[in-house]
């Protein structure tokens, strides 16, 4: 999810993502999350998927903090590769079913009603594989939400100087995404997303539409199309 939820990497060892990567890449994990920013995911994804009990897996889950705030009726599972990141989410969150995997060896079969996937397929080399193992856990017209960082646009030059994530393979722009996830999936909502932690005070989350072709990160609601089979 946020951040520190871009710990799956298909193409990076999990020792990558251990304890050293939270103190450093990601050492204001908790600010950056606060609770209105997944109560907001948590509310887009209740709009396009309703209410009714449903089976979720957040790909790179991390320490499932976003995850055990969706309904306790859905069955919640979550994947990373950091096993020291999937080993505090199981212990905080008992409730939940989470393993230290990829989307190469997810061990929770589908199909899945919606799968999340905040700030981590950047990280991702193999997109094709990505969107092909994502359309084939989802049921027919399941969803997929995924939250990027872009790096075009007037705050493109200010995206690359403050990211320091060492992993970040995909530093590209909002048109890149759109266009992947329109080739897989039928995309049924985007938005823009301002996110700014200062030096002092709360992190900033904004959510926006009008300002979507210009905001340093956005999040895209898709569908499996018609004929699609999850498995």
């Amino acid at each position: 999810m946020p951040p520190g939820e871009a710990s799956l990497n298909d193409a990076s060892p999990a020792a990558a993502f251990g304890p050293d990567y939270y103190r450093t890449v990601y050492r204001h994990y908790e600010r950056q999350n606060p609770p209105y920013k997944k109560a907001f995911y948590r509310e887009i994804i209740l709009k396009h998927s309703g209410s009714s009990p449903a089976r979720l897996l957040d790909v790179g889950c991390a320490f499932g903090g976003w995850l055990a705030d969706m309904p306790e009726s859905w069955d919640r599972f979550g994947i990373d590769v950091s096993s020291y990141a999937v080993q505090q989410a199981a212990e905080t969150h008992p409730q939940l079913h989470v393993a230290a995997a990829t989307l190469d060896n997810n061990p929770f079969p589908g199909p899945f009603d919606v799968i999340t996937s905040f700030d981590v397929v950047e990280h991702i080399e193999n997109l094709e594989n990505v969107a092909a193992r994502i359309a084939r856990l989802l049921k027919p017209g399941g969803l997929f939400v995924f939250v990027v960082p872009t790096y075009d646009g007037p705050f493109g030059p200010l995206v690359h100087l403050l990211d320091r994530d060492p992993t970040h393979i995909h530093k590209t722009n909002r048109h890149f995404w759109l266009d992947w996830a329109a080739r897989h999936f039928d995309i049924q909502e985007w938005l823009g997303a301002f996110r700014i932690l200062p030096p002092i005070g709360p992190y900033i989350h904004w959510p926006t539409r009008a300002l979507r072709s210009l905001s340093p990160a956005i999040l895209v609601v898709a569908r499996t199309r018609p004929g699609g089979a999850g498995g």
